[in-house]
């Protein structure tokens, strides 16, 4: 009788244990019905999956920077949260990231291929390119397809990436193209492997291959694969379709307010020629001339990134502290009689006097650019003063305003520029007629030059490094960014200005 309420005794303990079990785990069993967009605002953080190259995210002199990275910041500050970037350093664990749901966006400059919108959903296209071959110049060219087939050479892609994709459907009519595809790299790499003679051929969209021409000269077109593609974020698919719609309305905003164009500008608008030989040259100097003058550079930079002074000195004097031109003007920032005075500098050969003097003109030039006018792009306006004149200046933004276009935005002023060169549009400008080509190319050699800078130093002072998973989240915790607020007084104050015009 005894053991019989012993075990009645042990099997309710039992029972009852069971049941509490049941019920914790029941609170489990709860699907979780919030949206995507619900779960960014209560976290009050949009987590941004990105790759680490020089369009879409990279360490700057300033911090953060990059196209996808700004366009984060201006979409994490709509929804009125925090940015975390989660920057990967392959194309291969992106998607995966993704799927598991670490990351809210992905936002790292991929096309848009039929697998890719199989499994996820894109955003709307924010650019386009296309896919190209590119060899070392001197080398065999592959002119077409089929001679890319013909397998004189090794070809080298990303694995998982849109070209490999475009591959698998050449080789359908093209059964003998054969190529390699690797999972631990990307087009950076490939690119840079091709330049030094490590691989024959690689393919990398239009966009890469431009950009990665002004640090590796010696990447040459062979051929375009593929007509422009659309570019845009992912997300995941799911039945609540609240940060898609989201994502459509931001992405409409910035293209209808000019915001995209503007950042599309800054990123790459300087990269429409290449000149193999300047580039050649002046990487040449990066290595012999720039160490000598650098410290000078960062001396008198103060407000300016240094890099952005060194450029603007070798489009003027190609870092030559004794040049001098027929029209007079003389010394590392090549400056006129009554400049050098107007800056206080009593020798013009003499480089330190020269670059201070030259940064205190920037500066200057810069202070008479109107506020309506974004900072960043402030310095292009002030580059074509120094060379043009102000009121020239002035004169194709009152251009561009009559003929529809934004005269604060440098993408829209610099393409009338050249028109001050003709008489049907000079006449209708208060200072008449003006080189406006020769001001508009001195303005984007300055801009390559400053840009080659930045990518000659990420390609010779970066470690390679291993993404692993101490390191990702070591990062992520560093790059925790709070969106910037704008104060009501700088919006009147641009509006103000705008109305100078």
């Amino acid at each position: 009788m005894l053991s019989n309420l012993r075990l009645t005794s042990n099997l309710r303990y039992t029972i009852a244990i069971l049941l509490s079990l049941l019920l914790l785990s029941g609170c489990n069993w709860q699907q979780d019905t919030r949206s995507d967009l619900e779960k960014i605002r209560e976290s009050g953080v949009l987590r941004v999956g990105t790759l680490n190259n020089q369009l879409s995210y990279y360490i700057g002199s300033d911090g953060p920077t990059g196209l996808d990275y700004e366009l984060a910041q201006r979409f994490a500050a709509k929804l009125g949260v925090k940015l975390e970037m989660q920057p990967m350093f392959t194309l291969a664990g992106l998607f995966p990231t993704l799927k598991r749901k670490d990351v809210d966006i992905i936002a790292a400059g991929l096309t848009m291929t039929d697998d890719r919108l199989a499994e996820f959903r894109a955003a709307p296209a924010y650019y386009y390119a296309s896919q190209i071959v590119v060899y070392k110049k001197g080398q065999w060219r592959p002119r077409n397809t089929e001679d890319l087939a013909k397998n004189k050479g090794s070809l080298t892609v990303v694995k998982g990436s849109s070209h490999e994709k475009s591959l698998d459907t050449l080789q359908i009519l093209y059964p003998h193209l054969k190529w390699q595809a690797i999972e631990e790299t990307d087009s950076d790499e490939l690119l840079r492997m091709v330049a030094k003679g490590d691989l024959d051929y690689t393919i990398a969209d239009s966009v890469d291959v431009a950009l990665s021409q002004r640090i590796h000269p010696d990447i040459a077109i062979a051929l375009e694969l593929t007509e422009d593609e659309p570019i845009a974020w992912f997300l995941n698919q799911t039945t609540n379709d609240s940060l898609y719609a989201l994502l459509i309305e931001f992405f409409g905003e910035m293209k209808q307010s000019g915001e995209l164009g503007k950042l599309e500008e800054k990123y790459f608008g300087h990269v429409d020629s290449f000149d193999y030989v300047d580039t050649r040259a002046f990487l040449r100097a990066i290595e012999k001339k720039l160490p000598r003058w650098e410290p000078l550079f960062k001396k008198y930079s103060k407000e300016f990134d240094w890099r952005l002074l060194a450029a603007l000195s070798y489009q003027e004097s190609h870092w030559n502290p004794r040049a001098v031109s027929p029209t007079g003007v003389r010394g590392m920032m090549m400056l006129t009689l009554p400049t050098a005075k107007s800056v206080g500098v009593k020798n013009r050969l003499d480089p330190e006097e020269s670059i201070r003097g030259g940064t205190q003109y920037l500066r200057k030039m810069i202070a008479r650019i109107p506020d309506s006018i974004e900072e960043h792009e402030k310095v292009w306006f002030a580059l074509a003063s120094y060379n043009v004149g102000f009121g020239h200046m002035m004169d194709a933004r009152r251009l561009t305003k009559k003929q529809g276009g934004n005269p604060d935005a440098w993408s829209d002023v610099k393409q009338r520029l050249p028109l001050l060169r003709q008489r049907k549009y000079y006449k209708q400008t208060r200072y008449g007629y003006a080189r406006g080509d020769e001001a508009l190319n001195y303005v984007e050699n300055i801009r390559r030059y400053y840009q080659s800078i930045i990518g000659y130093e990420q390609a010779h002072n970066t470690q390679p490094q291993q993404a692993d998973d101490e390191n990702i989240t070591v990062i992520d915790n560093l790059l925790t960014i709070t969106p910037p607020v704008q104060s009501e007084g700088d919006n009147q104050a641009q509006a103000n200005a705008k109305n100078t015009i």
